[in-house]
């Protein structure tokens, strides 16, 4: 694949987020595009009958496929042919600390791994580059997209640059109507430990009298980009890893939602939570008294 973005600029890699002009980061959104559509299309297209678990992460509940390690490599492939000289965050294979411009890749093979397993819907590649330390506490995302692998959907943005679903700009209710919290569509996620899982099931004792409704639906960037898209009002989960939520949260955050943590962090592993400025703040300052930060 030829990079639309051309080769790789050297930035400095302290100061990525400020030189980066909009022009750079709208031709790497729409390599960020292309790679998670080629890379949708060997998901799509290589799937066998019966999908079998190639290994386990932190739980015997926590899979991975065969798939999983092939997209991720097919990734790193592009990328290496595209933008030699940048990193690559991937969540099989790590971190490739190479890179020499200010920019990693954070990518995530099969968001919703265990959907696949069973042949459900939802379940994505997501693409993110990212200028500065490749931690959501310190990064700045600068484009992503979001495939989605069943639906055929692909979310994009860049920032500065808007999010769109196809090429179609998102114009999502909540952005128009700011509902509270008792009229929101709330999406969430589970974590694999039993421990964790537990408390989530009592914190979501907390929040399900409050909210509209509750749906899990197994893949985080997807949940995020139907924030933007206004399928969900909010959204909200402990325990998501960098390439959970990266291009995921920049499509949100790009359509006019927050993204943010628990009291004044940013989005990190200990809490999530998307959506309309106002509902989102509620939503938080309910996780904070629930305790939903917490293992």
């Amino acid at each position: 694949m030829t990079s639309p973005a051309g080769p790789a600029a050297p930035l400095p890699p302290e100061d990525a987020a400020a030189v980066l002009p909009p022009e750079a980061r709208r031709d790497l959104r729409r390599l960020a595009e292309r790679l998670a559509q080629t890379a949708g299309d060997l998901v799509r297209g290589a799937r066998p009958a019966r999908v079998e678990v190639a290994a386990t992460k932190s739980t015997p509940t926590d899979v991975v496929t065969r798939m999983d390690r092939d997209v991720e490599d097919l990734l790193r492939r592009e990328l290496a042919a595209a933008r030699p000289g940048d990193a690559v965050l991937g969540e099989e294979g790590g971190l490739d600390e190479r890179g020499r411009t200010g920019l990693t890749w954070v990518v995530d093979p099969v968001d919703g791994t265990v959907n696949y397993l069973y042949g459900l819907p939802g379940y994505a590649v997501s693409v993110a580059v990212v200028s500065g330390p490749p931690d959501p506490a310190t990064w700045v995302v600068e484009a992503g997209a979001v495939h989605d692998v069943v639906g055929g959907r692909t979310w994009s943005a860049h920032r500065g640059g808007g999010a769109t679903c196809d090429g179609v700009p998102l114009d999502p209710a909540w952005a128009r109507d700011d509902p509270d919290l008792a009229r929101c569509l709330t999406g969430t996620g589970f974590g694999y430990d039993a421990a964790r899982r537990r408390h989530q099931a009592e914190v979501l004792v907390g929040v399900l009298p409050v909210v509209r409704d509750i749906r899990r639906l197994g893949a985080a960037a997807v949940d995020l980009c139907r924030v933007a898209s206004g399928e969900l009002d909010l959204y909200f989960e402990r325990g998501l890893q960098p390439w959970d939520h990266a291009a995921g949260g920049l499509v949100a955050v790009e359509a006019g939602a927050v993204v943010r943590g628990l009291g004044a962090d940013r989005p990190t592993d200990r809490m999530v939570v998307a959506g309309s400025p106002r509902a989102a703040g509620e939503l938080a300052t309910l996780l904070e008294r629930l305790d939903a930060g917490r293992d």
